[in-house]
């Protein structure tokens, strides 16, 4: 297979940006499970714990345990849902509002400097081919322009390897 066929290049561009993803949630003390919860909780607000499993395509055990971890580190509050008594509501605190924001601060700073590396004449064009690929990957996904759940499969990663900071 070709180095520029399309699988080829995405995997290459994705391993390359999860790899500095991964770095700089462990520059803000965040695990890649971790961050992906902050970071969900940061788009989504309060939402019932199954709900925020599904949207990340973590099985209920492993939401449970990052979730513990994140309550006990005082990023997250885990209350009863008012609205289903069967279920937690999960929402950041203050200081996980914090991190989310260090986070997303460190992985836009990461994205400022890879675009600069782009010649100025092509950056709009990486930018409208980005926007391009996100929208196909979330047709193929099947999911809705917010970007929540797992698409068809729903949840299938156990350990969530990668960072999906916002």
């Amino acid at each position: 297979m070709s180095e520029n066929a399309p699988g080829s290049l995405l995997r290459e561009v994705t391993r390359l940006y999860v790899r500095a993803q991964r770095n700089a949630a462990d520059c803000c003390g965040t695990s890649p499970t971790q961050c992906h919860v902050i970071t969900e909780l940061g788009r989504s607000g309060p939402i019932p714990m199954v709900e925020l499993g599904r949207r990340l395509c973590l099985e209920k055990s492993w939401i449970s345990r990052a979730i513990d971890g994140l309550v006990a580190d005082g990023l997250v509050s885990k209350e009863p849902n008012p609205d289903d008594s069967r279920s937690w509501l999960v929402r950041l605190t203050v200081a996980g509002a914090r991190r989310l924001k260090a986070l997303n601060g460190q992985i836009d700073a990461h994205a400022e400097r890879v675009m600069s590396r782009v010649p100025n004449a092509q950056r709009a064009k990486v930018q409208q081919s980005l926007t391009a690929l996100l929208d196909a990957l979330r047709a193929d996904a099947g999911l809705q322009a917010s970007g929540a759940g797992c698409g068809p499969g729903e949840p299938s990663n156990q350990g969530n390897k990668h960072v999906a900071a916002a």
